[in-house]
């Protein structure tokens, strides 16, 4: 056994073969790599804009423009002059329009220029290619702040999307109406793109192009708020009908002006309903963070001129907590009625609140703070004097406590009565609350919001093309065998009477 045991340990190893180790690649050929990858993608997105044109689909156009964000951040001019001249025939004018203002040249495909350009030209190349090849250099343009030569380009590719009239094309002409109005925002001339994008509308509607249309309103209520216009975008609102197979983006910045517009005319009720389904229809991504403040930050504003007081939750969340840390400190001043506090936090926090166009809003929120105050009052004293409440509020006088005692008193706000001889408020004994008409108010707001939802749901659903011509078919085969089956049925039966007479 030991001998046995000593053999198999002087069992020779087997030898293990070693492969080389893969040399390190250089930074041109990690670059070359990228670029060939990039122009791979960009093959792949035309042949999706192809495939939605012969089928007549818009949902490959769709997933097209989905996967041009990540392209977005590798283009270059030497790659963009690389897909322009591999794409686009020898001598269609918009080459030479994009090069000129992407400063690429035509000189980079000088070999295998001459055979591409032919199949090209035999292949028919399709506007919607040209529309797409265009707007990835109208993006190059935008990302280096050419705004100048991006606007003159955006005009350019407007004026063809109008003279195309193409349905197929609809979705990228909502984005070239984006950056055309965006061009001209960045440049200080957002008044001047107005009736551009008002004759846009107008067009848009008559060919009951969807897309295009639902970025067009969009485009006019931002650019009517940004003046604050706020009359002219309620005229809009009440004049054009949001198409409702509008993307969720869209819709939600349609909810969102919607909200901004309610909100200034004192409807907060319908301004808070907008404002939550814009924050519901927003992505839920680090992209649209500043979407998401934005409408938050109104949210909270219009819930605290409603009379409530908005979750903590909202405020902790991570990609709004700093963001709404001014509007927490008024969340906080409001909620205990400290008029102290929420005017030092109005003077600390008023630049802000100016660049977040919330300052008017906030300025109606000192009403509320004094509500609020009397109604701690009302639970915390059964009779009070009016120059106390007078100095708890921080009031200048007796008349004005008087003055807002009575109102809250008419407001339905507290259950108190005011003895002016004496000059006190003297409270009533607190009411049980499920002896009112609040929790069926309450249950009414929750089935209505849920109702809504459902009904918007239903809207939402995407059903395949053509199905009821399957059902159709389908139907005119069972009627079919149902009528081949009563003939024969019958002619059971007469078969059955001739063997009768016999």
């Amino acid at each position: 056994m030991v001998a046995a045991t000593d053999k198999k340990d002087k069992a020779p190893a087997e030898d293990v073969e070693m492969t080389p180790a893969e040399p390190e690649k250089t930074e041109e050929e990690k670059a070359a790599e990228r670029t060939a990858m990039t122009l791979a993608d960009i093959k792949q997105n035309i042949n999706l804009i192809e495939r939605a044109v012969s089928a007549l689909e818009s949902r490959f156009t769709t997933r097209a423009l989905r996967a041009t964000a990540p392209i977005r951040r590798r283009l270059t001019v030497e790659l963009l002059s690389q897909t322009i001249n591999t794409h686009f025939p020898r001598d269609h004018p918009t080459k030479a329009l994009l090069l000129g203002h992407i400063g690429g040249s035509s000189d980079s495909m000088d070999v295998d220029q001459p055979a591409q350009a032919d199949a090209k030209t035999e292949k028919s190349f399709l506007p919607e290619v040209e529309i797409y090849l265009s707007y990835l250099a109208l993006l190059y343009v935008h990302d280096q702040k050419q705004h100048e030569q991006g606007l003159n380009l955006a005009t350019q590719l407007v004026e063809k999307i109008l003279a195309a009239n193409r349905r197929t094309m609809d979705q990228l002409a909502g984005r070239i109406y984006f950056y055309f109005a965006r061009f001209y925002e960045v440049t200080n001339r957002l008044a001047e793109a107005r009736p551009m994008l008002l004759a846009a509308q107008r067009t848009a509607t008559l060919r009951h192009d969807a897309d295009t249309q639902a970025t067009l309103i969009n485009l006019l209520l931002s650019n009517y708020l940004h003046y604050n216009l706020y009359d002219q975008a309620d005229k809009l609102v009440s004049k054009v009908t949001f198409p409702e197979s509008a993307p969720n983006n869209q819709m939600a910045r349609y909810m969102y002006y919607l909200g901004r517009i309610k909100a200034i005319q004192l409807d907060y009720s319908a301004s808070h309903r907008h404002l939550l389904q814009a924050i519901r229809k927003a992505p839920q991504n680090n992209a649209s963070a500043g979407f998401q403040q934005a409408v938050n930050k109104l949210a909270i504003i219009v819930q605290l001129l409603m009379g409530e007081i908005p979750e903590r939750s909202v405020f902790r969340q991570p990609m709004l907590r700093k963001s709404l840390v001014p509007y927490l400190q008024i969340t906080q001043a409001v909620r205990v009625g400290d008029l102290a506090k929420f005017q030092e936090t109005l003077a600390n926090h008023g630049a802000v609140f100016k660049a977040d166009k919330t300052y008017t809003l906030i300025l109606r929120l000192r009403h509320n703070v004094i509500k609020t105050g009397i109604r701690m009052i009302t639970l915390s004293y059964s009779r009070i004097s009016l120059r106390d409440i007078c100095l708890k509020l921080q009031l200048d006088s007796e008349e004005d406590a008087e003055y807002i005692v009575a109102k809250a008193i008419r407001d339905g706000v507290i259950d108190a009565t005011i003895d002016h001889q004496n000059g006190f408020m003297k409270s009533k004994e607190n009411v049980d609350i499920y002896s009112t008409n609040e929790p069926q108010n309450a249950f009414h707001q929750r089935i209505a919001f849920c109702l809504e939802l459902h009904n918007e749901s239903v809207r939402a659903l995407r059903f395949p093309l053509d199905a009821h011509r399957k059902e159709l078919a389908s139907a005119v085969a069972l009627r079919e065998e149902e009528r081949k089956l009563a003939k024969e049925i019958v002619e059971g039966e007469l078969d059955d009477e001739d063997e009768g007479e016999f």
